[in-house]
């Protein structure tokens, strides 16, 4: 039952959920008519954008489906309309797509499947169970204050008080219930609450003081409308969508780890009650996503994003999938990442280096290479014509003959980086610098062109050199016969000033120069990289002018790059550096 997209993967290396399916498996645990043994679900709340911890979930959960034939369904917990927008929806249904996943399962008989659910699907069965719950004496209207059950719920030292109203008569809590879904009563008047045993609250779980089932939330929803005024809480609606859906390996984090009692007990108690047929869904947990130098606190980004701290939800400094897409990390080094910190149950925290390498891995065998001059220095050649311009070629990737080769100018006028030349050279420094005293100036190679020998330069007014002289030797270009008579320890990359295409690149680096801005209470806005964004007007190779919008280049010497989606322009992209050629990050200055 699977699709194009979640067809079968290599083999991956086993965890304790793998373990847990394909012990299911032998067992037969979930064996159905008409459906795979293998059922999970990607159940986000629409309350804002997916970062890299949900790709872990989504990759875990789709994966898992994946490589057992089974199905993943996309579900959305839409049961708090005052915090979710369309907006998130959509961004959410892209992101799981652009990861390689999807919802939509062709069967044999050649239609399709579609698993896109929205816990607001189940809203009138929701409602009829909890009737059901509260006919049974296992759940009651609350009417006490915020701050009264509040008070009265205890903590982990202190068992919590009943209710007053804990034994309020079934018909009276059903009559109220109604009235609540009448819309007689304003927000908060009123509480559902489960009862699951006499002595509920004194358990140590504070999830089974008779927690809250239902509440009061006069909010318009964006896909019911008005229709309902109360909204099932998510630990109430998870699992019975969860059984509805015919899940059969529900995968949550850790968090939810004391959450699993509840969630037993009440698929439980509804099966007795003949709305679900044994085995019910089982919550497994794993260890979430701890990432170094980011934060993954909704409320923490979206501040980020409303204080004009970044620009905007994709940004590519943010953590969040759009914002890693747009950054020019790929679907590929995501899954990689995913495969390689593995899935536990034990919390730690993942390097972004861990990150970065993964995305290098995926784009050095693929990415066609090119020429940038990011910080330029014109670079004069004295005795070459003016006027004049040869060609010089060069691989379009080093290892992959068959992407052919690219061609690019060399004129009298280049540009080059500002740090390959130095008035005074130190020790071991192979690139430009001047005569001193009876010694020649330095003799270096322009890559793919010629040998040259530094002979001067030029000052501006504040004493900044805006300009280096050399001499060629004619006889020494890049794969001509006696070019290799030269020997030069020195070799630099360049663009011909006048053929040069000017971009905007934006060198991109870590949002926080701290590892951990979210823990210990720390102060996460003061520890900000004030060097994570820095946007330069640089010179490329003109070829570069045909790149599309995301696509993805090493720029030699600097890194991998990726044309912006959403700025760059037909003949004028805009470059975002995804990473560095190498891991040599450190704290920022």
């Amino acid at each position: 039952m699977s699709n194009d997209k979640n067809s079968p993967a290599p083999a991956l290396p086993s965890n304790f959920l793998r373990a847990i399916v394909e012990h299911d498996l032998a067992a037969g645990t979930h064996v159905r008519d008409g459906m795979p043994s293998v059922i999970t679900r990607f159940p986000p709340e629409p309350n804002g954008y997916l970062h890299v911890g949900h790709a872990k979930s989504i990759c875990l959960n789709f994966g898992l489906a994946r490589d057992y034939q089974g199905r993943c369904n996309l579900r959305f917990d839409d049961t708090n309309p005052a915090k979710e927008e369309q907006e998130y929806v959509d961004t959410i249904i892209d992101s799981v797509k652009w990861l390689g996943f999807d919802y939509d399962y062709p069967q044999k008989d050649g239609s399709v499947e579609h698993h896109l659910h929205y816990a607001s699907d189940y809203f009138e069965q929701l409602y009829q169970m909890a009737e059901w719950l509260i006919g049974q004496g296992h759940a009651y209207v609350d009417s006490q204050s915020a701050e009264d059950m509040a008070a009265n719920r205890g903590n982990f030292s202190t068992p919590g008080t009943n209710s007053p109203f804990r034994n309020r008569p079934a018909a009276e809590s059903l009559q109220i219930f109604r009235d609540m879904k009448a819309g007689k009563y304003a927000d908060g008047e009123h509480i559902l609450r489960a009862r699951i045993s006499e002595d509920a609250m004194s358990s140590p779980n504070m999830n089974m003081r008779d927690p809250a089932i239902y509440r009061i939330r006069h909010a318009h929803h964006v896909r019911t409308g008005d229709a309902w005024c109360i909204y099932p809480m998510y630990d109430y609606t998870h699992p019975i969508s969860d059984a509805l859906e015919n899940i059969t390996h529900s995968i949550c984090t850790l968090e939810f780890q004391d959450h699993r009692p509840f969630y037993d007990w009440l698929l439980e108690t509804l099966s007795k009650g003949g709305f679900f047929q044994l085995p019910v869904p089982r919550q497994y947990e794993f260890s979430r996503l701890n990432l170094t130098y980011v934060v993954t606190s909704k409320r923490k980004l979206r501040q980020l994003v409303e204080e004009n701290i970044v620009d905007g939800w994709d940004d590519p400094r943010m953590p969040t999938i759009v914002g890693l897409r747009r950054r020019g990390y790929t679907p590929e080094s995501i899954h990689l990442f995913c495969e390689r910190i593995g899935v536990t149950k034990a919390d730690g925290w993942i390097d972004m280096s861990t990150l970065e390498g993964c995305v290098r891995e995926d784009l050095d065998p693929k990415a066609p290479r090119a020429t940038a001059v990011l910080r330029p220095l014109k670079l004069i050649i004295d005795n070459y014509p003016e006027g004049q311009t040869e060609d010089c070629t060069s691989p379009v990737h080093p290892h992959h003959p068959e992407m052919g080769v690219r061609t690019f100018p060399i004129s009298r006028e280049l540009w080059i980086e500002e740090e390959d030349f130095m008035e005074v050279p130190t020790k071991g420094y192979f690139r430009y610098y001047p005569p001193i005293g009876d010694n020649p100036g330095s003799r270096v190679r322009l890559r793919h062109g010629y040998v040259t020998e530094c002979v001067g330069y030029d000052k501006d007014e504040n004493g900044k050199v805006i300009a280096v002289h050399v001499k060629y030797f004619e006889d020494s270009k890049s794969g001509t016969p006696g070019s290799d008579n030269y020997k030069v320890k020195g070799n630099i990359h360049w663009v011909s000033a006048g053929a040069a295409l000017e971009a905007e690149v934006r060198l991109y680096d870590r949002l926080f120069t701290d590892a951990q801005p979210d823990a210990g209470g720390k102060d996460f806005i003061s520890l900000l990289n004030p060097n994570a964004k820095e946007v330069v007007k640089a010179y490329l190779e003109p070829g570069m002018s045909a790149a599309q919008a995301d696509q993805r280049y090493q720029f030699e010497r600097h890194g991998y790059f990726v044309a912006d989606r959403v700025d760059s322009q037909p003949g004028k992209p805009v470059f975002n550096r995804i990473v560095t050629l190498k891991d040599s990050w450190g704290p920022a200055k």
